[in-house]
């Protein structure tokens, strides 16, 4: 920088100003420091600016499974937004452990300006997340820790599915959750209280993850019983995909013996055969909105709060209606 200053015929605080992009200068003293920049090869060490500055410029993006296109979605919202504002992202997986998480947010805490988090831990070790230190906005409801967080509605993209199989005469639906998971709930209640006003009752099963095996895994029990259900809710698209191989490779028919839906809209429900029918979550959009929202509470422009995307049902072939008969 003294070498930039020298050349431009500037001080060393014009040019700390001008590269930090603090202050603006006149358009010759602007053009004399890039060109001196230019001359010397000039560039910014952000290790030495983060020492003065306090500063990284790097958020950390902390999800449950790379393997998920859900949780790829975010990162990725989340990255187009951090390129637009100038931040790099610190990508980590948890891998759906909980063991040590505190830990591990601990740790990265201390290298970055701010933590987007979406973790099983439960409501009562949320405050963890206050107590980092550091802005932090979490994938769920928070905001009552003292922590921002964005969400789509879960419940109301399964009151959505609900009605959906409901009017194509469905009425035998089961539910296919995980409850390890912080969505399932909403997602569990939403449906089951639609159903039940319907004068029906939900059937309800759990899955042992949500990954596509444990839908392979779950069909012998929701499928092989006595009465086999008209519908199958699962808790996610991966659940839903792997629970259709599972049947189809059973010789069960979909949607002709049994419609199957999921949440999430992740690519892969276009491409399935048949295609699945789902609610988009929003998962690009809640990452955008995650990695805005923590830009403001680093600049401390921004009070936590609780912030919900509207889902939206995508329907594709998986799903079709009975006729009078109970026939498809």
């Amino acid at each position: 920088m003294r070498d930039v200053a020298r050349t431009a015929g500037v001080s060393i605080a014009t040019v700390s100003r001008f590269v930090n992009g603090v202050q603006r200068f006149t358009e010759s003293t602007e053009q004399r420091l890039r060109d001196a920049i230019d001359t010397l090869g000039f560039s910014v060490d952000p290790l030495a600016r983060s020492m003065i500055t306090g500063r990284t410029n790097t958020i950390a993006v902390v999800i449950l499974d790379i393997r998920n296109p859900h949780f790829t979605g975010i990162v990725k919202g989340a990255n187009r937004k951090a390129q637009q504002l100038g931040y790099n992202l610190l990508f980590v997986d948890t891998g759906e452990r909980l063991s040590a998480e505190g830990d591990m947010l601990r740790d990265l805490s201390r290298r970055v300006d701010g933590l987007i988090v979406s973790s099983r831990m439960p409501d009562a070790a949320l405050s963890t997340l206050r107590d980092l230190d550091k802005p932090v906005v979490f994938f769920g409801r928070a905001s009552q820790h003292g922590v921002h967080s964005v969400s789509a509605d879960g419940r109301a993209a399964a009151i959505m599915l609900a009605r959906h199989l409901l009017d194509l005469g469905h009425r035998r639906i089961a539910y296919l959750g995980y409850p390890g998971a912080r969505w399932d709930g909403e997602r569990r209640a939403g449906l089951v209280e639609t159903v039940k006003k319907a004068g029906c009752e939900a059937l309800l099963f759990n899955a042992e993850s949500p990954t596509l095996e444990a839908g392979e895994k779950a069909v012998g029990e929701v499928l092989m019983g006595e009465a086999r259900p008209d519908a199958v809710v699962c808790f996610n698209d991966m659940l839903a995909l792997g629970f259709m191989k599972q049947a189809q490779a059973a010789g069960i028919r979909i949607p002709e013996q049994v419609s199957v839906a999921g949440f999430d809209d992740i690519p892969f429900a276009r491409f399935s055969s048949p295609t699945l029918t789902t609610v988009d979550m929003q998962s690009e959009a809640m990452g955008e909105l995650a990695l805005s929202r923590l830009v403001e509470l680093i600049d401390g422009s921004l009070d936590a709060s609780e912030e919900r995307l509207s889902p939206r049902l995508m329907l594709r072939q998986s799903t079709a209606r009975k006729d009078s008969n109970g026939q498809y």
